[in-house]
């Protein structure tokens, strides 16, 4: 699948050839709920109903708004999310909800080859 430009260029989504969707927020983005749910929304239309393991790279986002925080509980078509940042302030702002509130089992990563691997494991593990 070709990338896809989300929210005017804040994000782009693509499905790469091992079944992951890549979702990468532009460093330095600030994210509001109307940018969480347009996102989620396109994930959802490249799943098809069929849930797919998400790859979220946040590194240096700007800011988080407490709406965009809530929008992230939002259940979608991801059967579970990596998030992967770049710093200790990536991390702060992908635990700040805490891993307990996203739809399906999420985790923050800072090694992309690790956050891959636990996408693609199964999923009874």
């Amino acid at each position: 699948m070709e990338p896809t430009h989300i929210d005017g260029g804040k994000a782009i989504l693509e499905l790469r050839e091992d079944g992951v969707i890549h979702l990468k927020w532009q460093p330095g983005v600030s994210l509001g709920a109307a940018d969480v749910f347009n996102a989620m929304a396109s994930v959802n239309d490249i799943c098809a109903g069929l849930p797919h393991p998400l790859l979220v790279e946040m590194s240096d986002t700007e800011t988080v708004s407490h709406s965009a925080r809530a929008a992230f509980s939002t259940p979608c078509d991801a059967s579970r999310i990596a998030l992967l940042g770049s710093n200790p302030v990536d991390r702060v702002i992908a635990n700040f909800r805490g891993t307990e509130t996203y739809p399906c089992p999420t985790r923050f990563f800072l090694d992309r080859t690790e956050a891959i691997r636990w996408l693609l494991q199964d999923p009874v593990s």
